[in-house]
């Protein structure tokens, strides 16, 4: 993983209209970003025809395009970079789906020591779904789902990145896999 002082500087500077900064930036931090879109590709389908490398190189496209660079420091822009990859993917399954037309439910683990499992499509949009109602209900649980399921941040880091205590982030994030395991159970 890089050094969290490096990113953020580089980040700042980029922000600041430094336009080198980000030819600075990308290197440092392409191996970590291929990290987190290798953890998303463990959670896909043997044979998915989006690849780790695809998946980072349009992330990457998506972030230095844009417009709002606001990142606060390294995690911050971890967790934009993962949102847009799941972004990415759950496009990558509403296509697939609506090529194949059916499929039964499978089971989702939502614990953070399994990390992301084989997920069928369906279960992928499912859960894109159940995760846009819990951020109706509780955007700071959705954020939390989302930076320790999907980016695997720890809560320190998590705390971090949306600025509450590690005790909030426990709470809120058990509160939201209950939330999440009934809604998903609610609509196979």
């Amino acid at each position: 993983m890089t050094q969290p002082g490096e990113v953020t500087g580089l980040l700042a500077a980029w922000r600041g209209g430094d336009s080198g900064a980000l030819d600075r930036l990308i290197p440092i931090v392409y191996e970590d970003l291929r990290r987190v879109a290798a953890r998303y590709m463990r959670s896909e389908q043997p044979g998915h025809t989006l690849q780790t490398t695809a998946l980072v190189h349009e992330a990457y496209m998506r972030l230095t395009r844009e417009q709002d660079r606001t990142w606060e420091n390294r995690a911050h822009f971890f967790a934009v970079a993962a949102q847009i990859m799941r972004n990415l993917l759950v496009d990558h399954a509403r296509a697939a789906a609506r090529e194949k037309r059916g499929g039964g439910a499978a089971h989702l683990a939502l614990d953070e020591e399994s990390g992301l499992t084989a997920v069928d499509p369906d279960v992928l949009l499912a859960l894109d779904d159940a995760m846009r109602r819990l951020a109706e209900v509780d955007p700071r649980a959705s954020r939390i789902v989302e930076l320790r399921y999907f980016v695997g941040l720890s809560n320190e880091e998590v705390a971090d990145v949306i600025g509450t205590t590690e005790r909030t982030v426990r709470r809120d994030w058990n509160t939201a896999k209950a939330w999440l395991r009934a809604e998903l159970r609610s609509r196979q």
